[in-house]
């Protein structure tokens, strides 16, 4: 089990790569490229989730020993590419621009705020409360999630979408490692942190996780670039 977190995120690593080179539109492309880049470095919170949440057994056992590892960054990498443009994989979809006009409606004032909210609100939480950081973190993606909604009521159908799929394919993912490896999640859950409920040997937790990073991650790339999706079909 030393490596499976390893592992795991390798695959993931993989399925993101199959992903983009799948993809036909080079603004996606570039959509998942750029978002994958600076998800990464949401990887480097680890220290907040180790031992909280859990503790992985990691490459140099940097985990244990430090609260950082190195699979925290590829998988941080791997999910923020896919969240951002799994909707672009079953849907055909072109960007365009925002207007100069389009930019002055009275929904964009609080353009720069929708945009900070989730890191705003996770960073609050973890001063102000004792709850566990997967919670803060999943009412920060989905307070965040809201803001964007109001801002940005054009993007709800991509973000509701991709919320779901987006979790339905997070589970599949995840249930492949419990196949691998049995107990693993026992092991490195710290379950009596949590609400220990487990979905199919799956903690509710990561699927709750899974559908508040899909529901805003799917919109932030053209929320930032102030861009907009039509749907081809």
């Amino acid at each position: 089990m030393q490596y499976a977190w390893l592992i795991w995120s390798l695959i993931l690593l993989v399925i993101w790569g199959v992903v983009y080179f799948s993809l036909k539109d080079k603004t996606s492309k570039k959509e998942m490229l750029v978002v994958s880049f600076w998800t990464s470095l949401m990887g480097l919170t680890e220290p907040i989730f180790v031992p909280e949440y859990w503790s992985p057994p990691s490459i140099l056992n940097l985990a244990e020993r430090t609260g950082f590892d190195i699979e925290s960054l590829i998988f941080a990498f791997g999910v923020g590419g896919l969240a951002v443009v799994i909707y672009e994989i079953f849907f055909k979809v072109q960007h365009s621009n925002f207007s100069t006009n389009e930019r002055r409606s009275h929904r964009h004032k609080y353009h720069l705020l929708a945009l900070l909210s989730a890191p705003i609100i996770f960073i609050i939480l973890l001063l102000v409360t004792d709850i566990n950081s997967i919670y803060s973190t999943v009412i920060a993606l989905v307070g965040g999630g809201i803001a964007t909604w109001y801002c940005r009521p054009d993007l709800k159908k991509k973000m509701l979408t991709t919320a779901f799929i987006f979790t339905g394919l997070y589970f599949v993912y995840f249930f492949t490692l419990i196949l691998a490896y049995p107990g693993y999640v026992e092991q490195v859950w710290n379950l009596s942190a949590i609400s220990g409920v487990l979905i199919v040997g799956v903690p509710l937790e990561e699927l709750m996780f899974a559908w508040a990073l899909g529901f805003l991650w799917s919109s932030v790339y053209e929320h930032i670039k102030w861009q907009k999706i039509i749907n081809k079909s």
